[in-house]
């Protein structure tokens, strides 16, 4: 059954100023479970946009929010329509300073906002939602869950960075508060997430009876769901979703 899907602009008044985001919801006139779609690196864009319409269209009210809003609305740094590698050193130049910004504090008090504005919302289901998250955004994800666990019910993560880390805040260390299902799509070819800390998220989550998943996809890139670069690997893109939808089914 095709479902129409509605999207809008919406401000988020958070502790730290007001964020904008992307709300995607189907119209159908009936509530349904929320989602918060946490982005990549690259920021609210048109790509971003389309995979919140995707969730949205499998019946799910979508709120991606422009993460680096302390710095300007979306689009706050100026993307090609295809970013490719030789985009990338100068891209990050503006981009690695926002994300050095979010901290675990920042992350806990946005998400609160978030959170707290989809539990307002008119169209979504009252109850625990949902958190999805790509590169920095899957720490983001996994931060979520074990800071709000009373209000997230499920959270998965693709080619994360840093999930588990030597650092004393790294994510994986709130493993013994979540009690979301997560599961975790990792990409065998990412750098940012090597085999170590694959396991040692593996083995927090496991220790804490945290109910995951997390497989590692063969021949994937850092950045393989993005579809607008050059790391878009279609066969993974299209297991992440069918993992990731999966989840969603069954927690919410």
């Amino acid at each position: 059954m095709h479902v129409t899907v509605r999207s809008t602009t919406v401000d988020i008044l958070t502790q730290d100023g007001t964020a904008d985001a992307y709300f995607a919801y189907p119209d159908d006139g009936v509530a349904h479970p929320a989602v918060v779609l946490y982005m990549d690196a690259f920021g609210l864009r048109p790509a971003l946009r389309t995979m919140a319409n995707r969730i949205a269209g499998a019946g799910y009210m979508v709120l991606a929010p422009n993460v680096f809003y302390r710095s300007g609305r979306a689009p706050v740094v100026p993307l090609p329509e295809f970013i490719a590698d030789a985009d990338r050193p100068t891209l990050f130049k503006r981009i690695r300073p926002m994300m050095g910004g979010m901290t675990g504090e920042v992350v806990t008090r946005d998400a609160a906002a978030y959170l707290d504005w989809l539990a307002a919302c008119p169209e979504a289901a009252s109850g625990p939602v949902g958190v999805a998250g790509y590169c920095m955004g899957a720490r983001l994800a996994l931060l979520t869950a074990g800071r709000h666990p009373e209000k997230v019910a499920a959270a998965a993560g693709f080619h994360g960075a840093g999930l588990a880390t030597d650092a004393p805040d790294s994510p994986h260390l709130l493993a013994d508060r979540i009690t979301a299902e997560l599961y975790f799509g990792h990409a065998d070819q990412d750098p940012s997430m090597p085999p170590e800390q694959i396991e040692r998220l593996a083995k927090a989550l496991t220790a804490a009876g945290v109910r995951h998943r997390s497989d590692t996809y063969t021949g994937a890139d850092h950045g393989y769901t993005m579809a607008d670069t050059d790391r878009y690997a279609p066969e993974a893109a299209e297991r992440h979703w069918a993992a990731m939808l999966d989840l969603f089914g069954r927690a919410l």
